[in-house]
């Protein structure tokens, strides 16, 4: 289907999903980084399988559309507030980061859960005005295979974070850094 855009509310009554192999996308291996486009990887699930992983979020973009068009007609507008990214790790990290652009913060927690034999559980918050990154390191901040974060815009400095690490060996520590 080509891109559709709707201009107002829509209103399902019996829901949305989505579904096929366009929903899940697999990072290469040995990447090493990657910076993330909104037309590539907005909606979707990011399967990652690369230990060693700098993923770069797309510039934060709350321009309105231009008066001519209309509020919200043009597909092609470069505001991406809204859009979600969500990564799923497969191979557990030893240096996977998660960066914003520069002047770009996070807000919102990620849970650290040990599942050795403390079964310790920490969570913790991302300072609004000092975060920028989400690192896991394969012991303490996490990142074992099943890590599970989503990031989504929403203001022209700011994006969200939620997700659940997976750490397998000592105690938990936040995973959230300035840089």
């Amino acid at each position: 289907m080509a891109l559709s855009t709707f201009q107002g509310p829509v209103r399902s009554l019996n829901g949305f999903y989505s579904n096929g192999p366009g929903c899940v996308i697999n990072l290469p291996n040995n990447t090493n980084t990657i910076t993330l486009d909104v037309p590539t990887y907005a909606g979707r699930i990011i399967r990652t399988n690369d230990a060693t992983l700098v993923i770069t979020l797309p510039t934060l973009n709350a321009s309105a559309n231009p008066v001519s068009s209309g509020p919200g007609s043009d597909p092609n507008s470069p505001n991406n507030m809204g859009v979600s990214f969500t990564f799923l790790v497969q191979t557990a990290a030893t240096t996977w980061k998660i960066i914003t652009a520069a002047s770009q913060y996070m807000i919102g927690s990620i849970s650290v859960i040990d599942v050795d034999s403390s079964g310790a559980v920490a969570g913790y918050a991302a300072d609004p005005a000092a975060t920028r990154s989400i690192n896991f390191n394969g012991s303490t901040q996490g990142g074992a295979a099943g890590t599970l974060v989503t990031v989504t815009a929403v203001t022209s400095t700011l994006w969200t974070v939620s997700g659940t690490s997976i750490l397998t060996t000592g105690s938990p520590a936040t995973p959230f850094a300035t840089s």
